[in-house]
């Protein structure tokens, strides 16, 4: 009787762990976004305002990087061929406002952790990232998700259009990994994915 019910809670263990496994594709998520990705100079309070205004002036030239672009190979293509300008705009920012701080620009792939964007909750792992490096690079950084473009010219809220992701090539289904992760299933799944792409 006991190996009876042991086996047949065993059995509904796996069914529920099954039923929360990422299997509509979900880890597209990590192949479907690119982050915006500004680290200050120091976390002066100078150097953080300048940071924002890097940033501000990246966000602007929204042309060099993923405007109307249809997916992240794209967005992605677009945004190498015009590394150099990106830095020059940065660099153009940094000079306009009195400093002289280098600044680099790369497109990287980095480890990021869970990020909440308004009601958009991306999960932790290995995102292509525009990185730019201002100064010494020892400061605070501010991030957001850049394609999708979600990034807002206040660069402190999040646009939640469920077009914006569909139209990159998530499904609604997908797309609920990272609205709804607060629900239980959701949240589970939510994990799961994070230790798959940790694992992988």
């Amino acid at each position: 009787m006991k190996k009876i019910l042991t086996f047949v809670i065993t059995v509904c263990l796996i069914i529920s762990i099954i039923g929360l496994m990422p299997v509509h594709g979900e880890e597209k998520i990590y192949d479907s976004v690119m982050r915006l990705h500004v680290i200050a100079n120091s976390d002066s309070n100078e150097d953080q305002a300048l940071k924002l205004c890097v940033r501000d002036a990246i966000l602007s030239r929204s042309d060099l990087i993923s405007a109307d672009c249809a997916d992240l190979e794209e967005a992605k293509e677009r945004t190498l061929a015009n590394l150099e300008e990106i830095q020059k705009c940065a660099k153009a920012e940094v000079e306009r406002l009195g400093y002289s701080y280098e600044v680099e620009v790369r497109l990287c792939e980095e480890d990021y952790p869970t990020k909440t964007y308004g009601s958009l909750c991306f999960p932790s792992g290995k995102y292509l990232s525009l990185q730019v490096l201002i100064g010494e690079a020892k400061g605070e950084n501010w991030w957001c998700v850049l394609f999708p473009p979600l990034c807002l010219d206040a660069a402190s809220k999040a646009q939640t259009n469920e077009d914006a992701f569909i139209a990159v090539g998530l499904t609604p289904e997908q797309y609920k990994v990272i609205t709804e992760t607060k629900e239980p299933a959701y949240e589970a799944r939510f994990k799961i994915l994070e230790a798959l792409e940790e694992a992988f």
